[in-house]
């Protein structure tokens, strides 16, 4: 049985998204490019399977990397359409784009679910 993908509700309020692809503009091959790395592929199953709040601060998914380097991931998962992020600040949050993803490609979150990472 997958794993149940948590969808909390958009609080009133909330900034702008960062500049991202329209549903039109998803593109299977950036979307899997993106999910090519088990970092970043760790970070969208947390955020659809762990999800406290609307959006996550980087911080929150305790990966114990730079900065610098998990700006990159965030960004390239933003790019290819996987996640929304929001500036509050000087922080970005993110979460991921449900109900885009499944109206553009039925079933891949469910994969993205159901993924273990390697011990």
């Amino acid at each position: 049985m997958p794993a149940a993908v948590k969808v909390l509700p958009e609080p009133p309020g909330l900034p702008e998204p960062l500049p991202e692809p329209s549903v039109e503009e998803l593109r299977l091959e950036e979307v899997m490019g993106a999910l090519s790395s088990s970092l970043r592929l760790t970070i969208v199953r947390k955020l659809l399977l762990e999800s406290e709040e609307f959006d996550h601060p980087c911080q929150w998914f305790g990966l114990g990397r730079p900065k610098s380097s998990l700006t990159h991931h965030f960004k390239a998962l933003r790019e290819a359409g996987v996640t929304r992020q929001r500036q509050y600040g000087l922080e970005r949050r993110s979460q991921v784009r449900v109900e885009d993803l499944n109206a553009r490609f039925p079933g891949l979150l469910d994969l993205v679910a159901a993924w273990s990472p390697e011990v």
